[in-house]
Order: structure tokens, then C-alpha cells, then sequence
């Protein structure tokens, strides 16, 4: 009986199996979280852009969200550009143009959770003094 318990035939395609289905997850995991860091840098990308499109010393608020909107759309699609708003306030004890943006987070494929993500792009008001 000892003998049959320490056979080691047919195991194989059982490991195969098992080390496969690992791998396969833990792949796809990594590709996830790349797709989830590669929409944030664009979100975030795109309000700093924005911010820095706002804060020039002949265009408004309004201009900046329009900008941040139209690059998150051209790079994402429209559903990643829907929550995009723009203030004024200070950064860093400066006039600031401040815009955030609030885009859905990926967690399978690109489908995820609504407003999961929050990013803010500052920039510094220009004027003409």
C-alpha cells in the first residue's frame, strides 16, 4: 500500500494544470494594474495640461476643462471625461488654476468603479501687469 501512495505517475498534467492556472492569473493581474496606471497617468496628464491651458492669461476656466476634456476623450473615450471641473484657488501660497478630474477605475478590463479615480493638475495664474 505504501508503495501505491508514493507513485509519482500521472501528476504531471495535475501540476501543469495548477502552475498554468497561477501563471495565467498573475499575468493577467499585471497586465490590470499596468491598464489602471496607464489611464491615471493620461487623466492625470491630461488635467495638468488643462490646468496649465486655464491658467494662461487669455483663456478662463471653462477653456481649461475643455482642453482636459477633448485630450481624455481623444486618449480614453468619453466615458473617462465626463466629471471634469475647474476652480480657483492657491498652490504652494500662489493664484493657482486648479482642475480635477473624476474618471472610472479600471478593475477588469475597463470596466470598474464610477468616480473611483480622482486626479487634480495645478498651475499657476498668469497675468499681464
Amino acid at each position: 500500500m505504501w508503495a501505491r501512495l508514493r507513485d509519482d505517475r500521472g501528476s504531471a498534467p495535475a501540476e501543469f494544470v495548477m502552475v498554468s492556472a497561477l501563471l495565467t492569473i498573475m499575468t493577467l493581474s499585471v497586465l490590470q494594474l499596468g491598464l489602471a496606471l496607464h489611464v491615471r497617468n493620461t487623466v492625470l496628464d491630461a488635467a495638468a495640461e488643462g490646468a496649465r491651458f486655464a491658467a494662461l492669461a487669455d483663456n478662463t476656466p471653462g477653456d481649461g476643462v475643455a482642453r482636459a476634456r477633448d485630450l481624455i476623450e481623444t486618449a480614453l473615450g468619453p466615458g473617462y471625461a465626463t466629471d471634469v471641473t475647474a476652480s480657483s484657488g492657491t498652490y504652494l501660497e500662489h493664484p493657482a488654476v486648479i482642475v480635477t478630474v473624476r474618471a472610472p477605475l479600471p478593475l477588469l478590463g475597463l470596466i470598474g468603479l464610477e468616480n473611483g479615480l480622482e486626479v487634480s493638475g495645478h498651475a499657476a495664474k498668469e497675468s499681464v501687469d
